[in-house]
C-alpha cells in the first residue's frame, strides 16, 4: 500500500504504509485560502493530459452530497501512481475564488486495485498499543535524553522547527503545549506524572541553543533559568534517527531549496508503559481534549 503526500512548492511522492489517519495540510498549502475537506472514494479513472481524477466518492460533510466527478491533483506528477478502482482519502482543498478549480492533496491509496508499487520507504502511523522505540536525541542544554527515560510518565511528543513561518503550523502546536503546561503544572500530582518534548526535525539550524531560545519565549522566562526546561525539553535528533522518527510518527518533511521545510504535522501521547496511547494528526487538537487525555493516561502511572 502506498501514501502519497504533495504539496504545491515540490513534486515528490513520498511513499509508506496505507492509512486513514487525518493529515494536516502541508505548511506551504495552508499559507493558501483553502478550505480543507477529507474525502473518501474510488478511482474511476484519471486523465494525464488534465492532471486529474475521477472519483466515486462518498459524501463530504459541510460540502457535497456523495457523487461521480473529476478533480485535479494539486501534483498532477503523482497520476501514474493511481488505477482505477483504487480506494483513496485525500484532502480536498476548495479556494475561496469561485472561479478556482478543487484540487486534491495528502492522497493516501487505502486499497490497491494494482498493486503494482512497492515503497522504498514505510511510514508508520501510531495507534494506541504501538510500541514506542528508545529515540535518542540532543535537547536544549545539549544533553543527550532518549524516550526511554520518560518510561513511567505520560508523555506528549510533538514536532516543530524553530523558523516555521506560519503561525498555524509550529507556533501554533507549541503555544498549545504552553497552554499545557500551565494547566498541567497547577495540578502538582499530575505535573510529575508528565512530560512534554517538541522535536525539532531541522538539524542543521536547530542548535541546543536556538532550541533553548525558542523554547524561553513560549515558557516564559529567561533562556538561561535554571530547571525551566525541567518538564518541557526542546531537543533534536541526529539525522539518522530523524528519518527513523519520521517514519514512526507519520511526518512528512521535505527541505525546500529556499531554506523552509514543507511538512505535515504529528503529536503523540505515549503511555506510562512505553505504549502509543493517542495520536493527534495536523493541528485540529484542543488544549482540553489531550488534557483530559494526559490526565487519563497519567492515572496508569505507578
Amino acid at each position: 500500500m502506498r501514501r502519497l503526500l504533495t504539496c504545491s512548492l515540490i513534486a515528490v511522492a513520498a511513499l509508506a504504509g496505507c492509512h486513514s489517519g487525518q493529515q494536516a495540510p502541508t505548511q506551504s498549502a495552508a499559507s493558501q485560502n483553502f478550505k480543507v475537506y477529507k474525502l473518501r472514494g474510488k478511482v474511476v479513472s484519471t486523465d494525464a493530459a488534465k492532471g486529474e481524477a475521477t472519483l466515486d466518492h462518498e459524501a463530504i460533510p459541510g460540502f457535497m452530497e456523495a457523487m461521480t466527478m473529476p478533480y485535479k491533483l494539486k501534483d498532477a506528477s503523482i497520476l501514474g501512481e493511481l488505477h482505477p478502482g483504487d480506494v483513496i482519502t485525500a484532502d480536498l482543498l476548495v479556494s475561496t475564488d469561485p472561479n478556482a478549480d478543487y484540487l486534491l492533496d495528502h492522497i493516501v491509496v487505502v486499497a490497491q486495485a494494482k498493486p503494482d508499487h512497492r515503497p522504498a520507504v514505510s511510514y508508520h502511523v501510531p495507534t494506541p498499543g504501538d510500541a514506542t522505540p528508545d529515540f535518542k536525541l540532543r535537547n536544549q542544554d545539549g544533553q543527550p535524553i532518549h524516550l526511554g527515560q520518560f518510561k513511567g510518565k505520560a508523555l506528549l511528543v510533538t514536532f516543530i522547527y524553530t523558523r516555521c513561518p506560519s503561525p498555524d503550523f509550529c507556533p501554533r502546536v507549541t503555544r498549545n503545549f504552553a497552554a499545557l503546561e500551565k494547566q498541567l503544572a497547577a495540578n502538582p500530582a499530575l505535573y510529575a506524572k508528565t512530560h512534554l518534548l517538541c522535536v525539532s526535525f531541522d538539524p542543521v539550524y536547530d542548535t541546543p541553543e536556538r532550541l533553548r531560545a525558542y523554547g524561553a519565549t513560549y515558557i516564559g522566562i529567561g533562556s538561561d533559568a535554571k530547571n525551566a526546561f525541567a518538564h518541557w525539553d526542546f531537543a533534536v535528533p541526529e539525522k539518522p534517527v530523524l528519518a527513523e522518527m519520521a517514519k514512526f510518527f507519520d511526518l512528512g518533511i521535505t527541505n525546500e531549496t529556499d531554506g523552509t521545510i514543507t511538512h505535515t504535522l504529528s503529536t503523540t501521547l505515549i503511555g506510562p508503559d512505553g505504549m502509543v496511547a493517542r495520536f493527534y494528526p495536523g493541528n485540529e487538537w484542543t488544549v482540553e481534549q489531550v488534557l483530559a487525555d494526559v490526565k487519563q493516561s497519567a492515572a496508569r502511572a505507578g
